[in-house]
Formats: C-alpha cells, structure tokens, sequence
C-alpha cells in the first residue's frame, strides 16, 4: 500500500499499541499520532514507537490533518468518541464496542460524511478458521462444540480485573468472550434460529454478573451447536470441534493445533498452515498477530480501495440484540 495518510491512534494500552505496531509494519510511510490522558502512556508510546502523542482528540484535530482514527479505549468510551471522529469526516476503525449505544446515529453520520466505519472481529481473519468455513457445505448438517475460557483475573495479570472494562457488567467478560466469538460462527455455520441457555455465577470474583454459559444454538440451515463460554477455567482453554458425515475437525486454538480426519487412512491428520503465525510475549498462546494483522489489512483495503466490510455495524448490532438475549434467557 503506497501513499501516505495520517492516522490517529486513541487509547494507547494493549490494543493501541499493537495496532501502532501492525500499522507500522503494514504500511511504514503512514504517519501516526496518538492520544491518550494518561502522561505515562503518551510517553511509553513515544519511547517505543517514536510517535507524536497528544492529550485530547480536540488537540489532535487542531494539530494535525487526520484522515483515520483508531479508537482503542474502553467499549463504554467509544460511542461518543466514534461520533466526534466522524464529525471531523475521518474514517473510523474501531475495537470491540459491546454495547449498542449510538450505533444508528453513527452509522448515520458516516454514510452522511462519506466515511468508513470498520468493526474488528479479529476472529473473521484466523487462518484456521476459514479453513474449516471453506469445508462447511450447506448441502450436509454440522455440529460443533466449542469452549472458550479463562479465569478473568489472569486476562490482564498487570492489573485489577475490577480496574478493566471486563469488570463491568455492560461490558463484561463473557458477554466480551461471545462478541468475539458469534460473527464468525454466524458467517460458518449461519443464521442462529434458536438458542437454550444455563448460566450462573460459580465463583468468588467480586463481579455482578454470570461467569460461565452453556448455550445450545440451532442454525436455520439445520447446523447446531453447543458453545460453552466462561470467566472461570484456571487454565485457558479455546477447544473446538466440529463434525459431520465422514468429516471432523479438531482445535485447541493455536495456530498449530488444528486437526482434520482423513478419511483414506482413518486417522486424524495435522493441517499445515500456509501462514508463519507469530505470538506477542505476555499474552496468552491463542492470541495470535497475524489475524490482527490481516484485519489491519483488510480495513486498509476498505479505506483505499472501497471494498465492503466483512462485518459491520449493521450485522454487530444483531449479535449484540442476540447477546443482550442470551443473557436476559439465562
């Protein structure tokens, strides 16, 4: 990608600076600056990445001609902040928002300003995961059963579960586990038609909500599945299995764990992934750069080049109705 555009980056913890640090990587003649109202972060992110840093995004605008902002703070943050970048006509990638708050009006305001708005689902870009949606014929019927887990104070162990966005209920854990994990089995699997959930509280952790579902999905096209989602397991754990006829699929969620039957020899087969995958040191071994990487690629895409989203606001405000569903059925 040739050219150059000015980038905002705001929030500069854990996602803004691995986004700082893809985007320098993908395209290193994009100028970034970053915000943040924290004076140690805006100096971290100065010393590890060389960037301009400023205090406030009114500052920013002020500053310097912006064409894309980040918006990697807290999801109860980002409604306002989204907003106020689409005002300035900058087109808007953003993290995971979890809520719904302001989405018709933003969606609004960026078709009015000719601005893009992208939504990560880094899950949509996992190698093994469209391997196993390239094999899904809708012409057979497929189970899976999925668990995702891991004990909420080792999500960040550098600080406070209750100081994390995690520790609130409108944004906690596991309603966080499953916006992460439903568009991409809705785009393999399809449309959720029905659901049954069992859901409780387990443990001692000082929040107000449930940590740990059991949710049993029925697809429109006759797939189903059983997805098991927690803040509880001491280990973390992200296992998967799908099946069909004379198919099945194995994977414990890093990039070298996946398994396919092989129906000639009747044995389980490792799948040799064409992509190199790379881990970042203090995260847990399923988080993975590259599909962060492909993500940042694919929004670059949609910026230069005009091309429709994977996932947008639209089909996130669903998955969030069907998540705020599942949570009041529970």
């Amino acid at each position: 990608m040739n050219g150059e555009m000015n980038i905002l980056v705001i929030g500069l913890g854990s996602m803004g600076k691995r986004r700082i640090r893809l985007i320098k990587e993908i395209v290193p003649d994009f100028k970034i600056y970053g915000v943040d109202n924290k004076e140690e972060r805006r100096n971290e992110a100065h010393e590890l990445y060389g960037i301009n840093c400023m205090e406030s995004l009114s500052q920013a605008a002020e500053t310097v001609n912006i064409d894309t902002a980040f918006v990697c703070t807290s999801p109860l943050s980002h409604s306002k902040i989204i907003s106020e970048c689409l005002s300035h006509k900058w087109n808007v990638f953003t993290e995971l928002n979890l809520v719904s708050d302001g989405y018709e009006h933003n969606i609004k305001l960026a078709k009015d300003n000719n601005c893009k708005l992208f939504l990560s689902s880094t899950f949509l870009y996992r190698e093994e995961l469209a391997y196993i949606r390239n094999w899904i014929d809708n012409n057979f019927k497929w189970n899976y059963i999925y668990h995702v887990g891991q004990y909420l104070p080792d999500w960040h162990p550098w600080e406070n579960y209750k100081d994390f966005f995690v520790g609130d209920r409108r944004t906690n854990g596991c309603r966080e586990l499953m916006a992460i994990e439903l568009p991409w089995i809705i785009k393999t699997f399809g449309k959720i038609s029905d659901y049954h959930v069992i859901s409780d509280k387990m443990t001692t952790l000082d929040i107000n909500y449930r940590d740990n579902y059991f949710i049993q999905i029925s697809h429109e096209n006759g797939n189903k599945g059983m997805l098991v989602i927690d803040v509880v397991s001491p280990v973390a754990v992200r296992r998967l299995e799908v099946y069909g006829e004379r198919k099945y699929f194995r994977w414990n969620g890093t990039p070298d764990s996946l398994y396919e039957y092989d129906a000639e020899s009747g044995q389980l087969r490792k799948v040799a992934l064409k992509e190199d995958q790379e881990h970042e040191a203090g995260y847990s071994e399923f988080i993975v750069e590259n599909a962060y990487r492909n993500e940042l690629k694919e929004f670059f895409n949609v910026v230069i080049s005009g091309k429709e989203p994977v996932y947008g606001f639209e089909q996130d405000m669903e998955t969030l109705k069907l998540i705020d569903s599942m949570e009041k059925h529970a």
